[in-house]
């Protein structure tokens, strides 16, 4: 049938993030949002500082498709910029402040930046990179508190006292859900670092549908309005992993902590926090160190993503009572892709079974489409290995200016994720391995993240990472570098990991050649600008070492 037979009168409602804002006022408008030991407000006065900040970037002359990034900690001013910033029809860039100087510097020519508002503690560097920009016209500094500082380059302003004499009053206007909002730059194996976007569209999908996911299946980690939320991912990161935007239409109490410090624990404590979600170098940080074995946590539940949550750093939660959970995604896919909860026919599980769960990759939410493929693009039976695949509607279309890279990443149609996998019998999906990490030593493939896995139970190993090194005989062997709970001697190190090892070949679960080599006492394992373990690093590091 024509489709002119049928008039239409309606409003064309687009999704925008906007409308994620709208109920707070009415919903929660004295609810409280925290910084740290320093700021504190309520949901109405987020609802005016946003309309603040909109109305000074108006007469800073940003408009539709303008940048404006951002250089700060996680705060409720992030909070704030994640809302006015696109709500304006501008793009927000969140500057990844890890970055190393020469790569913060592309970030900003190549989004081509036209605010840049930057916290106190990067004023040095920006001092260094600042003659080199390319199109920033006025720098905000943001004091965060000190009254007596003085920054090293010319600024526009102070930003709370900027935003302080403007008006809380703002017409947010309606335009295509399809406008750019957002735009992060994840770093590479090689070369610069590649920019990701996303749309109003796909923010408020993806808001939508986790949400979804953690309030209605929520066992092991639920979310709602009920809950205390606190980020321990930095708001720089694909918008926190889009939870922020969750926490603020749900109205919930939020705490924003900063720049990651011993405050981290007080304000879990203090603010009786519920509600997180980290890489794992976080968790360990707080459940490993000792001075915390004092406190109860069996309130927290956290989300762990970035990196595969082990079975010794699940087990160690599980004392702790705290409720864990692996989700999955990229930078790529806004991000999130899987959530390892249980299905609905769990009723009761027991501690074996919870962690043998919460340590997949996890099933899919709602929206996700992911299929496991060989070399040569043919879907992979359940249980057979490959790469993950996906397709969502909030998956970033390409990469910032870069048509080849584009291409590549969404090759048939599909975007590749170049994480090995395989999908279990009840639909749970489980990455074995990175593409670029995978150990191939004679025609074999060894999982670098199950020996960290079987690793991470050893009685020494505080944290590990599994690397494969060139072997002229075998192709690759696998290294395993290792922190440590307690000083012990290497001797000890190497027969405990060896035993330790040995009883998953003894059972079948790993073949005797898949034993690493070596296994290398470290301080600490480097990590990558997101938390990560930074295997390309420890490669060279090894090469350096021990190539002889």
């Amino acid at each position: 049938m024509n489709a002119s037979v049928f008039p239409d009168y309606s409003y064309d409602y687009q999704l925008i993030i906007k409308h994620l804002l709208d109920r707070t006022v009415e919903w929660s408008p004295n609810q409280e949002i925290i910084y740290r030991d320093k700021f504190s407000y309520n949901y109405l006065e987020l609802n005016k500082r946003i309309k603040k900040l909109s109305n000074l970037y108006k007469k800073l002359g940003v408009q539709k498709g303008d940048v404006v990034a951002v250089m700060d900690w996680d705060s409720h001013r992030y909070l704030e910029h994640y809302f006015a910033v696109p709500m304006i029809g501008a793009i927000l860039h969140t500057v990844n402040i890890r970055l190393s100087p020469d790569q913060m510097l592309y970030t900003i020519n190549h989004a081509e930046d036209k605010i840049l508002v930057v916290h106190k503690d990067f004023m040095p560097l920006i001092k260094t990179i600042a003659p080199n920009f390319d199109t920033v016209k006025h720098i905000i500094y943001i004091g965060d508190g000190d009254d007596g500082v003085e920054p090293e380059v010319e600024t526009y302003g102070e930003y709370e006292n900027l935003i302080a004499g403007e008006s809380g009053e703002y017409d947010f206007p309606d335009f295509d859900e399809n406008t750019v909002a957002t735009l992060f730059y994840t770093t590479g194996t090689t070369g610069n670092p590649k920019g990701v976007f996303f749309s109003h569209r796909q923010i408020v999908l993806h808001t939508i549908s986790v949400m979804a996911s953690l309030s209605a299946y929520g066992k092991p980690v639920e979310f709602n309005y009920k809950d205390v939320y606190m980020p321990l991912t930095p708001m720089f990161h694909v918008h926190a992993w889009g939870i922020p935007y969750i926490a603020t239409w749900l109205g919930v109490k939020q705490i924003y902590p900063g720049r990651y410090d011993e405050m981290i624990v007080k304000l879990l404590l203090q603010h009786k926090v519920t509600m997180s979600h980290c890489v794992p170098t976080i968790l360990q940080m707080i459940v490993g160190n000792p001075a915390t074995e004092q406190f109860d946590f069996s309130n927290w539940k956290v989300v762990i993503g970035g990196s595969a949550l082990s079975r010794g750093l699940a087990e160690m939660a599980q004392k702790r009572k705290i409720k864990v959970m692996t989700g999955y995604g990229m930078s790529e896919t806004a991000p999130v892709l899987t959530l390892a909860q249980f299905k609905p026919d769990v009723d009761e599980i027991s501690p074996e079974e919870e962690i043998e769960t919460v340590t997949k990759t996890g099933f899919p939410i709602p929206f996700v489409k992911m299929k496991i493929i060989d070399e040569s693009g043919k879907e992979q039976a359940k249980g057979k290995v490959g790469e993950i695949v996906v397709r969502s509607p909030w998956l970033t279309k390409g990469y910032f200016k870069s048509e080849k890279n584009s291409e590549e990443l969404w090759n048939g149609g599909w975007l590749h994720t170049g994480d090995i996998a395989y999908k279990d019998e009840e639909g749970y999906f489980k990455i074995t391995d990175r593409l670029k990490d995978v150990i191939k030593t004679g025609g074999e493939w060894i999982s670098s993240l199950e020996l960290e896995s079987y690793l991470s139970r050893c009685e020494f190993v505080k944290q590990v990472a599994v690397i494969g090194v060139p072997d002229e005989k075998w192709g690759e062997r696998p290294v395993a570098y290792i922190s440590l709970k307690k000083e012990v001697e290497q001797s000890e190190v190497d027969e405990a990991c060896r035993a330790n090892i040995q009883t998953f070949v003894d059972s079948g679960r790993l073949e005797k050649w898949a034993i690493p080599d070596k296994f290398i006492i470290v301080d600490e394992i480097p990590k990558t600008s997101v938390g990560k373990l930074d295997k390309k690093l420890l490669r060279k590091l090894y090469a350096e070492k021990f190539s002889a």
